[in-house]
């Protein structure tokens, strides 16, 4: 009889749960629908142009070799000309130090003191440095005490520098801003998970000459057809490149415990059960040629092998295969 009440106990408790989860699903979608048919910004073109631009991978699921490490979480580092942007900052899983970010950089031969300033797309453990910075509301680049010394910061929302490299001037980017000739923050996307609540993310648009718009995703929480609809708000310059996350865990994502999918339960604003589907990578795709974009590179870190497969067969020769260690040149 007592375990009998215990499982009606615990059903009860998560059926609440779940209720309550969904109940504040829908408000929060509710209020990002709000929120963005009041958005309106004035155009950024024209805000300049770079001349060269290379992406190299720092942090993502694969990499060139067996030298680099590599993980569920995402680092690039972004040179535009004269000026390096280290975007986003990995998971560091294991939480040690040196980091694998820090790690990469050593071997790559980036050197910290180059860098010029950081982009951070959202606020997300596997962009941040780790699960304890997504609690604190920090980023860290390692677990031990890193001499970057005092550079500017781009985050979407109020985020503070953790102990271990605390000279960091932190500016919050409200709305789409141009941050250098050539080099801009499209301004934050609102969204509501199920999961992981309301989320911020920004992503960088860099204009390059003769070319276009090349933009710079973190994870897409966003979605697609928001990306590309800001872009078109802000920008008169073609996509000429989509390059990064997109968030497609469709038949297997990479942070699994037991016979949860994680990344598949915390990749959309519906509930797992209705979670992502073939076809959302489908109409992705769709979008996308809908600007005619002449590269496409898909991070690993936040889709599976089977929706990296169908971006490579849906824009053959315009595909590039994002990983550590090597360098993008538009």
């Amino acid at each position: 009889m007592k375990v009998v009440f215990a499982v009606v106990v615990i059903f009860l408790v998560g059926y609440v749960f779940i209720l309550n989860k969904i109940n504040m699903l829908e408000a929060g979608k509710k209020k990002v629908e709000e929120e963005i048919s009041n958005m309106k910004f004035a155009k950024l073109s024209p805000f300049g142009e770079v001349k060269h631009l290379t992406i190299l991978p720092l942090v993502d699921y694969y990499a060139v070799n067996d030298n680099l490490s590599t993980e569920p979480g995402v680092s690039y580092l972004i040179r535009a000309d004269d000026t390096n942007i280290l975007m986003d900052l990995g998971r560091n899983l294991q939480a040690t130090h040196p980091s694998p970010l820090i790690q990469n950089m050593d071997q790559l031969g980036v050197k910290l003191e180059d860098i010029d300033f950081i982009f951070l797309s959202h606020l997300h453990l596997d962009h941040v440095g780790g699960m304890e910075e997504q609690r604190q509301g920090t980023f860290s680049l390692s677990k031990g005490h890193i001499n970057i010394g005092t550079i500017t910061t781009y985050a979407p929302e109020e985020v503070k520098p953790s102990s271990w490299n605390p000279n960091m001037d932190v500016r919050v980017v409200n709305e789409p801003e141009v941050i250098k000739p050539g080099v801009a923050s499209i301004g934050p996307h609102p969204r509501y998970l199920f999961v992981m609540g309301y989320t911020l993310e920004q992503s960088l648009a860099i204009n390059v000459e003769g070319k276009g718009i090349v933009l710079i995703v973190g994870c897409g929480h966003q979605t697609v057809d928001r990306i590309l609809e800001r872009a078109r708000e802000l920008f008169d310059e073609p996509i000429y490149a989509i390059i990064g996350g997109l968030h497609f865990p469709v038949n297997g994502g990479r942070i699994k415990k037991g016979p949860l999918d994680l990344q598949y339960i915390t990749a959309t604003d519906n509930p797992p059960w209705h979670g992502l589907k073939e076809n959302d990578v489908y109409e992705a795709i769709y979008k996308i040629k809908s600007v005619n974009p002449q590269l496409v590179s898909l991070s690993p870190h936040d889709s599976s092998d089977w929706a990296l497969e169908k971006f490579k067969e849906a824009f053959g020769s315009r595909y590039e295969d994002l990983l550590v260690g090597k360098e993008m040149k538009i």
